[in-house]
């Protein structure tokens, strides 16, 4: 630390104070703090500061070495307040986060300081930090988040060295890394949690942009997860491990289909991470003749969901009481493939059944009062023939999980008017009856039974709650950007984030604390830094920085988690 003259011109006169000014080290290089203001010092004071300045001098050194015993001075309590009050304990424990997985190390290397002023690797973490703390726009971060937060404090950066383009420029920088970040991650998850990556659950979902996006190939109209059939979007498939933990993703054109997706995606986790003796899990949309027998040619094991077309030739096996129960209202059956090959896993969920059960009733019944519609209109007046099969077919086409139950027929009569009659299929309604609550899968996984097989299928679920993350916690969608590298490097932000999310929800698990770190974050999130000024009687400003004293929940939790929360930000030891 030294003293530092200021100046100031008041009423025409030109007076001079003196400042106590804190010199330190970051990345972009020395950089200077005034920890208190000294006000205007008379000439034996002026004296005494211009002998402490001298860096030899052994008064300076006493100055500003910490005091072995308290120092007390007398301070004005009428004057004393509080300044900028600022979100610290989410940006304090992200930034935890962060290094726990060597991230801003990793960043460095990646993106080695230049000519920049602020350094990039340090606005990778401003966008990946902004977004666990506000996920909201690049826009919104520079103008009122990395402002109102502690991050300012944390990182080093002065909130008018942030603003829209350094970010998006950021984001220009930091996905050209892609690939080296998810091999770290991957890396680093498995030796924090040793984790096991026999298990790679596959899944596809979307995301859509407000506006044309005209300038974005991948932006293209396709089946919409988040029902916005009239926007552009793009489709995201993500492998995750059977924790929940991401191994990779990759964006693919919004009109691609999943099944054209899983040559790709499993051909990029393989150059990444090798050909190991994994199992890939897939849902039935994945599945395809063509990439089942991919899978089968490069000797990789699968699980995979399969149409529900296919449980007819299973039918025999339906009707067979030889069910093994695996826990209260589910049961599963192994059947051998033709070849021997494969084993398919019947499965029969009473949940499930009652479900089904009354969405078939439902479908009936609506179908069955428009039927009887338009047969009492064709008998009050008449009706064109093909008018009415067009009608019927769009009624069939709004309840296609009952149309097959319903037999009917459009006759014209001698004077070109139509006739309609209709009837129930018994033969369906039987099948319907069987096969509720039942679905298949197959895997050529022959050494497990059918639990196990269930089991593993079912951790797909994890890759379902990835997506559901990363559009409601992360804000993935809607896309405001409309370049193809903007949209992808957004996607990258919010992998990395989540990324966060999951190491801070297996902190909570290892803790006893469940597995749901949105409360978590919720709670700590409200601790606070403040700036603590204290007048004194020779009238100097003391300004303080301090971390808000953490409530009796919160006390509980950061012990829990193993975390010591600072008493100021001088003090934060991360």
């Amino acid at each position: 630390m030294y003293v530092r003259r200021c100046y100031r011109t008041k009423n025409g006169k030109r007076h001079a104070y003196w400042a106590l000014v804190e010199s330190y080290r970051t990345a972009r290089g020395p950089r200077q703090r005034v920890v208190a203001y000294l006000g205007e010092l008379d000439a034996y004071g002026r004296v005494g500061v211009q002998q402490a300045a001298q860096p030899a001098s052994p008064s300076q050194g006493h100055l500003f070495q910490p005091p072995t015993s308290p120092e007390w001075v007398e301070v004005d309590i009428r004057g004393v307040r509080v300044e900028r009050s600022r979100q610290f304990g989410g940006c304090w424990l992200g930034l935890g986060l962060l290094r726990q997985l060597g991230l801003p190390q990793l960043l460095e290397e990646l993106l080695p300081q230049g000519r920049e002023g602020i350094g990039w690797s340090v606005m990778a973490q401003i966008l990946v930090l902004g977004r666990m703390v506000d996920a909201s726009s690049e826009l919104r971060l520079a103008e009122h988040t990395y402002e109102q937060s502690a991050l300012v404090d944390l990182l080093g950066v002065p909130a008018e060295k942030v603003n829209e383009d350094r970010l998006y420029r950021s984001l220009d920088r930091l996905l050209p890394h892609k690939t080296a970040l998810e091999k770290h991650l991957q890396q680093r998850l498995g030796e924090l949690f040793q984790l096991d990556y026999d298990l790679l659950l596959y899944d596809v979902t979307s995301t859509y942009f407000e506006g044309e996006a005209a300038a974005n190939p991948q932006a293209q109209r396709g089946y919409s997860r988040d029902h916005r059939p009239d926007c552009k979007q793009v489709n995201i498939a993500m492998v995750v491990s059977r924790s929940g933990l991401p191994l990779g993703y990759e964006v693919f054109a919004g009109n691609r289909s999943d099944v054209t997706t899983v040559e790709e995606i499993v051909a990029a986790m393989e150059q990444k991470y090798g050909q190991a003796n994994r199992i890939w899990v897939m849902d039935r949309g994945m599945v395809s003749a063509e990439n089942v027998e991919f899978l089968q040619k490069g000797g990789r094991r699968y699980i995979l969901g399969t149409p529900k077309s296919m449980l007819r030739k299973f039918e025999q096996q339906l009707l067979e009481a030889t069910w093994k129960e695996v826990h209260t209202g589910l049961e599963v059956k192994l059947c051998p493939g033709p070849e021997g090959q494969e084993v398919f896993i019947l499965c029969r969920s009473a949940e499930r059944g009652l479900k089904e059960r009354a969405i078939h009733a439902r479908f009936e019944q609506r179908i069955e009062q428009k039927l009887e519609q338009m047969a009492a209109s064709c008998r009050q007046r008449r009706q064109d023939p093909l008018l009415l099969a067009q009608r019927l077919g769009k009624l069939l086409g709004q309840n296609s999980r009952a149309a097959g139950l319903f037999r009917v027929h459009i006759t014209p009569d001698a004077h070109g008017a139509a006739h309609l009659e209709w009837s129930k299929r018994d033969d369906w309604r039987d099948w319907a009856s069987l096969s509720e609550g039942c679905y298949l899968l197959r895997s050529n996984v022959t050494d497990w039974n059918g639990e196990e097989l269930w089991r593993a299928y079912m951790q797909l679920t994890e890759a379902e709650a990835a997506f559901r993350i990363h559009k409601s916690d992360l804000a993935l969608r809607p896309v405001w950007h409309h370049l193809e590298r903007r949209v992808q490097a957004h996607i990258l932000v919010c992998f990395l984030t989540y990324v966060l999310w999951k190491t801070l929800a297996r902190w909570c698990q290892d803790a006893g604390l469940g597995d749901e770190p949105r409360k978590i974050f919720a709670e700590l999130e409200q601790i606070a830094l403040v700036d603590v000024v204290l007048p004194t009687r020779t009238g100097i400003l003391i300004r303080k920085r301090c971390v808000s004293r953490p409530t009796e929940h919160q006390a509980i939790l950061l012990q829990r988690l193993g975390l010591d929360l600072p008493k100021s930000i001088d003090c934060a030891n991360l």
